[in-house]
């Protein structure tokens, strides 16, 4: 049972005026004593305050005070504890992220959405795909390309034209951006334990940069991604607006 919830909110006037009529109405205490982290703002505030609390092992529950809310429950500020308390549970495994740069400094990341390279000038980025130690593309001509999650594929993974993979399934999208060579390749499913190595071909030339949600680096040389097992990270959502549902809706959109 909830009894001691800490909020926070984005700094949009939507989500302070809602922070202050919540924390009027319920009393508000530090993450480290609370029994659930409530969000309140759009989907990147979301995203922010997953990868803020992540080590904290509290539960988030989200109310859109944004726009689209994809992530999101409905707002209201009634019966609050008896909503969370009623809630579905979702468990998200993020991915880890090291890439080395064209100067040999290492670097790590976390994404729950995706991982992306894009291409930094105008040209074209050229890259080498193995999957665990497995080459499965040489050479590849794009202006980039993802990893993302179950829980991710509908943001970047979407609009790129990937798959939507419904959350329990088990797999990563494999996702080009644009892909110049080969034309037609539409990207892979991939196991959700997979290792993902990409290596920049020419990189000082053909310079390209890996994105762990929001995390850059710049002038990478070489990318590896996997999920990172050492993590879980729980979203509640309303069981009549649950995750689930509205991935499958995405896929039956016109």
């Amino acid at each position: 049972m909830v009894k001691k919830i800490a909020f926070t909110a984005a700094r949009q006037p939507r989500a302070q005026e809602a922070l202050k009529r919540l924390k009027a109405k319920y009393a508000n205490v530090p993450v480290s004593k609370a029994d659930v982290i409530v969000a309140l703002g759009g989907d990147g505030f979301m995203l922010r305050t997953l990868h803020r609390f992540m080590n904290q092992g509290v539960p988030i529950y989200g109310m859109n005070r944004g726009s689209v809310g994809f992530l999101l429950n409905n707002y209201s500020d009634k019966a609050l504890k008896s909503r969370i308390n009623k809630a579905d549970a979702m468990a998200v495994q993020p991915l880890i992220m090291k890439a080395t740069d064209t100067r040999g400094k290492k670097h790590t990341a976390i994404a729950i959405n995706e991982v992306s390279l894009l291409r930094q000038t105008r040209l074209a980025a050229k890259i080498n795909i193995q999957v665990d130690g497995i080459e499965r593309m040489a050479g590849m001509i794009c202006d980039g390309i993802l990893v993302a999650t179950p829980a991710g594929s509908t943001a970047y993974n979407l609009s790129a034209h990937g798959p939507i993979i419904p959350l329990g399934a088990g797999l990563l999208a494999l996702t080009p951006i644009c892909a110049f060579r080969p034309r037609k390749w539409g990207g892979a499913l991939l196991p959700q334990d997979a290792t993902v190595t990409f290596e920049i071909l020419d990189p000082e030339k053909r310079k390209v940069s890996a994105v762990a949600d929001y995390t850059e680096i710049r002038r990478v040389a070489s990318v590896t991604v996997m999920e990172d097992r050492t993590r879980t990270i729980t979203m509640l959502h309303d069981r009549d607006h649950n995750f689930e549902e509205r991935i499958l809706k995405e896929q039956f959109q016109p």
